[in-house]
């Protein structure tokens, strides 16, 4: 299905539109980590590519893992109307979602993903509510909090602060058409891409 022609519509030649597919879940969960085996695994999922203000670390590549771009940019894109969504992140830089190249790649018919933050996706909804929504959850709350304090080198005042992050964000797990437990990478992987309802045969 997805070797190079795309479905048509009624044999007329017109690609059917995509469906995105939006993946979130929170902080720490590793939304990051499944995306970048979809890209490696199941290169036949269109996966977006996020502009962000904050500025690239090592081995990234401008265009591939993000848009790098600065804050006048952003300024710019956002008052166009050019995202799909956006937020900041962490109080500190901001992220946001083209939206020309997610309709590009829906009208092509052909299946996209976007790993986003819970903020972004409740706008995704709100403007694209046909989408499918994917809830990324850990295999525990005390697992959660255990990746986010780390190393364990924040005082008493912080854990708590992202305890309370990380319950909040759980939470939002009703919000969701259906949740995957990240447990294991390749497999919370192979579950998302059945969930988008292709095959591992479609998918490569």
């Amino acid at each position: 299905m997805f070797g190079g022609d795309v479905t048509t519509e009624h044999g007329s030649g017109v690609p059917r539109p995509g469906r995105l597919t939006v993946l979130a879940g929170p902080t720490a969960v590793g939304k990051g980590t499944v995306a970048a085996d979809i890209r490696r695994r199941y290169p036949a999922i269109w996966l977006s590519v996020s502009v962000t203000t904050r500025p690239s670390r090592p081995g990234e590549i401008d265009g591939v893992h993000y848009h790098f771009v600065d804050e006048a940019t952003f300024d710019a894109m956002t008052s166009a109307g050019e995202l799909l969504e956006w937020a900041v992140v962490h109080g500190r830089h901001r992220y946001g979602t083209p939206r020309r190249a997610v309709e590009e790649v829906l009208a092509e018919g052909r299946p996209a993903l976007l790993e986003i933050d819970l903020q972004g996706a409740r706008q995704v909804r709100a403007t694209m509510p046909q989408a499918f929504f994917v809830f990324l959850k850990p295999p525990s709350l005390d697992e959660l909090v255990r990746r986010l304090v780390g190393r364990g080198t924040e005082d008493s005042e912080e854990r708590a602060r992202r305890l309370r992050t990380a319950e909040v964000e759980m939470a939002a797990e009703a919000e969701f058409d259906v949740s995957i437990v990240n447990d294991n990478v390749r497999r919370a992987t192979d579950e998302l891409v059945s969930c988008m309802g292709l095959t591992t045969a479609e998918s490569h």
